[in-house]
């Protein structure tokens, strides 16, 4: 239910100020693909009609990663609707920093595997109220090989991570006793 309102309301402020007739100047270009890419970041699904939008905003990269998200922002920027209000200008921020950063594999190859808990910039671009994004959650204990799973994935790989966990003590246990029995 949220992501249809969410999708419906990014849907009418992004658009509603787009011209009705292509002669009358439709977005295109750089102004067309940043409008899709707010859209299709704001979403936890993705479906192929924003492969070029993404594609666009991801391919943007710097040198330095602040540059990049920087780039990323203003990029998101030319879509005429980005600076609109309030919540528009801080989705715009919460996309340009959290957008390829808080899902479960970009956590994991990230020193943040050894923090089980979510950035704060990833709890901000999960919980803006345009957003309708499922945040990863963390299974385990960080000293113990925890990790960051999509929360679709959770009980499996809890189930996987105690599992592991057990074997790990149990061969503990033997290792002990059979250095303790020499």
């Amino acid at each position: 239910m949220k992501r249809l309102a969410i999708t419906s309301s990014l849907v009418a402020m992004l658009f509603t100020s787009m011209p009705t007739h292509a002669d009358d100047g439709l977005f295109t270009g750089d102004v067309k693909l940043a409008c899709e890419a707010i859209l299709c970041l704001s979403s936890g699904g993705r479906p192929d009609e924003c492969s070029p939008a993404i594609t666009r905003y991801f391919g943007i990269v710097r040198k330095k990663a602040k540059e990049t998200r920087e780039a990323r922002k203003e990029f998101l920027q030319q879509c005429p609707d980005a600076s609109q209000d309030e919540q528009m200008v801080l989705l715009i921020d919460a996309i340009s920093i959290g957008a390829g950063n808080c899902d479960a594999a970009a956590l994991n190859s990230s020193s943040w595997r050894l923090n089980s808990t979510l950035p704060a910039y990833c709890s901000t671009y999960s919980d803006h109220g345009y957003t309708d994004i499922t945040p990863p959650m963390f299974v385990g204990l960080p000293e113990r090989g925890g990790l960051w799973v999509e929360q679709v994935d959770y009980e499996t790989a809890l189930l996987q991570y105690n599992a592991r966990i057990a074997a790990e003590d149990e061969e503990a246990r033997r290792l002990a006793q059979f250095n303790g029995g020499n």
